[in-house]
């Protein structure tokens, strides 16, 4: 998928985060213990640097070849303070991969991921630790059942966690992707994730998005993945992207 062209800075961004901070305040005791993932699939550079202006510097992409694009135009791995700009530079992202894994798209990912949220596959969590030792990586957990979605069931997380963990990984928690549909449909999915999170002792629960975002923190989430609630409308995939 081809990112949408750059353009100036998203001057509702301010309006619609805090929009976002007052959903997860009315929803949790401690919103300071919630991580936001800012989702910029589909969006430019313009939206990563609007981002990091605001103080939201964990960024999730989807696609590969977008991740790589946005980094290099930002100034290289991570990006840079002085590619981004600003008084004193603006701290550097921290890339969180969302999308199918494909092995042969892990060499270039490897030096910019800071956390693999989508593992579903011994061999998926091999590749990574050959190319990035000991990073960070969430097991994707299936709570829809329905073709094509990612993840593992629930009864086989447990060993996945234990063999990711032989390869030295840092397996730091758990992600799941609610059904479509009404947001009260995702709960029961929720809770087994929060549930096996507990049983394994793993501190991260990536679970919510825009529409589900109360349901996923009244189950236990402790990092959301936001794109429209941010960003607002994805702009629409240009022919041949």
């Amino acid at each position: 998928m081809t990112p949408a062209p750059d353009g100036p800075p998203d001057q509702g961004f301010a309006t619609r985060l805090a929009a976002v901070l007052a959903r997860i305040e009315g929803a949790v005791p401690d919103p300071g213990a919630v991580t936001i993932v800012a989702v910029t699939k589909g969006f430019g550079p313009g939206a990563v640097r609007t981002a990091l202006a605001a103080g939201v510097v964990d960024l999730g992409e989807n696609y590969a070849d977008e991740l790589v694009a946005k980094a290099a135009a930002l100034g290289g791995p991570g990006g840079t303070a002085a590619a981004l700009g600003g008084p004193g530079g603006t701290a550097a992202p921290v890339w969180h991969y969302l999308g199918a894994i494909q092995r042969n798209k892990v060499a270039r990912l490897a030096p910019l991921v800071s956390c693999w949220q989508s593992v579903a596959r011994l061999d998926e969590g091999r590749t990574i630790a050959r190319r990035r030792p000991g990073a960070t990586v969430l097991v994707q957990v299936d709570v829809a059942g329905l073709p094509g979605r990612g993840g593992v069931p629930p009864p086989e997380v447990a060993g996945l966690v234990a063999g990711l963990r032989d390869e030295e990984l840092d397996v730091a928690g758990l992600m799941a992707v609610g059904p479509p549909g009404a947001p009260e449909a995702a709960r029961p999915g929720f809770r087994v994730v929060a549930r096996l999170a507990d049983e394994l002792g793993l501190r991260v629960r990536s679970m919510g998005m825009t529409d589900d975002l109360e349901v996923a923190l009244a189950e236990g989430s402790t990092m959301v993945r936001l794109g429209r609630a941010l960003f607002g409308d994805r702009p629409s995939r240009r022919p041949g992207g």
